[in-house]
């Protein structure tokens, strides 16, 4: 019985740093084929905003840096981090800045996360407003509309149909909801169901499919029923399109030295009462404030009431130089 106890505790000390030697081996062996490692995705983001406030085009995602083990980083694809903003305490701004906080979904997993920088974001007011659809109608030859009137669906009655935007206050200057009837109206009376309603405001078209905000901007009604009453008999002319003086003028020391406006007349149709009081349409004036150079502006043709014309939008060119009785 001594005899093995003397073979187990002769040189303990050699055959422990043996067993260390062994148990450091498998382990840097195993670390070989298992590297900690990094990589980077990029992850879908999600808000949240102050009640009453929106965010105008915010980032839809994020990068995310995030390391561990090679095989469990291998593993790993969006759909494993949550990425989310808190908006919740912003103001009013065209560059306010916010945090990025990403985590792996579920937590764990000895994956080591590098929290991805801060973003600036637009920051508005959500406003509701109430718009009457706008009904734009095109008289073909001989035909004036003598009616024009859009239906939400489900209505009965011939009152304009109102809608209502929910958006950013700042979109909502000198908004507009327009349902267009395809074609030319050569017909007495027409109802046309389902016509889409189209937004628009001083910048330009407003695509509510395609808006990128956080809530999402709405509009409670996008098509209408539009019924158009028309009548056969009118005459037409051909008159000039003027421009307006500029409501500003462009940058000191430099002046308008020539105006182009294409076309430069349109073919109007209408009763002959309402086409003898059109000499000229005058088309909106343009803004050149700071221009010092050549200026290009699209403008909208408005026809006086009772008379339509196949041109909707109008060019104007406007030449500026430099003053020369001006220091």
């Amino acid at each position: 019985m001594s005899g093995w106890m003397t073979l187990i505790t002769n040189e303990w000390r050699l055959k422990l740093l043996a067993f260390v030697l062994a148990v450091l081996m498998l382990g840097a062996v195993a670390f070989s084929q298992n590297p900690p490692t990094s990589k980077s995705l990029s992850v879908p983001l999600g808000y949240t905003v102050r009640d009453g406030f929106i965010l105008i085009n915010p980032p839809s995602k994020t990068t995310i840096t995030f390391n561990g083990l090679a095989d469990v980083i291998a593993r790993l694809n969006p759909e494993n981090f949550i990425a989310t903003v808190d908006a919740s305490k912003v103001e009013v701004g065209p560059a306010v800045k916010v945090n990025i906080r990403a985590s792996l979904a579920g937590g764990g997993g000895g994956i080591g996360i590098t929290q991805p920088a801060p973003i600036v974001v637009n920051v508005d007011v959500m406003q509701t407003k109430e718009l009457p659809v706008q009904v734009g109608v095109r008289a073909g030859p001989g035909w004036a509309v003598t009616k024009a009137v859009a239906t939400c669906p489900g209505s009965d009655t011939p009152n304009p149909c109102k809608v209502h935007f929910d958006g950013p206050a700042t979109w909502e200057n000198n908004l507009t909801a327009t349902a267009t009837l395809p074609g030319l109206v050569d017909f007495s009376s027409k109802d046309s169901p389902n016509q889409r309603v189209l937004l628009g405001n001083s910048n330009g078209a407003l695509d509510i499919s395609s808006l990128n905000t956080r809530p999402a901007a709405t509009l409670d009604v996008t098509a209408v029923n539009i019924h158009v009453e028309a009548t056969p008999g009118v005459t037409s002319s051909t008159v000039p399109l003027v421009d307006a003086p500029p409501s500003h003028g462009p940058a000191a020391g430099y002046r308008v030295t020539g105006v182009a406006i294409t076309p430069l007349t349109v073919v109007v149709t209408g009763d002959q009462t309402a086409l003898a009081r059109v000499r000229v349409i005058q088309l909106a004036a343009v803004d050149l404030t700071g221009a010092t150079s050549d200026v290009e502006a699209q403008v909208a043709v408005r026809y006086p009431g009772g008379i339509t014309g196949p041109v909707e939008t109008a060019t104007i060119k406007y030449t500026i130089a430099r003053n020369p009785n001006v220091a």
